[in-house]
């Protein structure tokens, strides 16, 4: 049995190596259309020119479903290691469950609305994947350190702790920076143009806050080979 088949592992692989390829994938189309600058665009402004908007859609959306999927049996593995004593709360659990959520809806709407073409839908996109996003790897980090040892080990909870922390340092500047100091509707910049640096600042942040999200996925391969997941149907006779 090769790793990857290994428990539920495969969730986490795949949605690490897909949702690379979501932000880099558009990047290099865009690029060679020369739809944007080469020199750090905002990730959105990658997938706004088609066809890299309907490629930047299609793997968004996917990358968001794997992400529901991954978020989901996280939940119920850390749902099983509750019955440990003093292991972790029930309703820590569920909140990281409803903020991971919520932060894949905002991966959806950010993919569904342009940031050129209906803007402030897009945002609110954002900041419904940045914020829950964020606040989701902090629970979680949470939730590692009072699982330990039986679901985590102190290393990977200060792992997942240092990118937590990246993550905050990282989507803090990049809301204020895009909210208040650059105009994201223009997808070419002239370097002697007034938000040019607050532009190519808010960008760096940004691709820096999606990848420690990815980064913290990853995290979960090796739990994830201790577990599986079962479908139970039950039938009822009514008759």
């Amino acid at each position: 049995m090769f790793w990857f088949q290994q428990g539920l592992c495969f969730l986490p692989t795949f949605l690490v190596i897909w949702a690379s390829f979501t932000f880099v994938v558009p990047y290099f189309i865009a690029i060679f259309r020369r739809d944007v600058d080469i020199l750090f665009p905002y990730i959105s402004s990658t997938g706004t020119t088609p066809p890299e908007s309907c490629i930047f859609g299609l793997m968004t959306f996917i990358s968001a479903c794997a992400g529901i999927a991954t978020i989901y049996a996280r939940y119920k593995f850390v749902e099983k290691l509750s019955h440990e004593p003093g292991v972790s709360d029930l309703r820590l659990n569920k909140a990281a469950l409803g903020l991971g959520l919520l932060s894949c809806l905002g991966m959806c709407i950010v993919a569904t609305f342009q940031e050129t073409a209906v803007t402030e839908v897009h945002d609110f996109g954002a900041l419904l994947f940045f914020i829950p996003g964020v606040l989701y790897t902090i629970l979680q980090s949470i939730i590692s350190y009072r699982s330990c040892p039986y679901g985590s080990s102190m290393t990977l909870f200060y792992v997942r702790l240092f990118i937590a922390i990246i993550a905050i340092l990282s989507c803090v500047p990049t809301v204020i920076i895009t909210a208040f100091y650059v105009d994201q509707a223009k997808l070419h910049r002239n370097p002697d143009e007034k938000d040019y640096r607050n532009s190519i600042a808010g960008a760096v942040f940004e691709w820096i806050a999606a990848y420690s999200f990815v980064c913290f996925f990853l995290t979960y391969i090796d739990d994830f080979k201790l577990f599986t997941l079962r479908v139970k149907a039950e039938y009822k006779d009514n008759s």
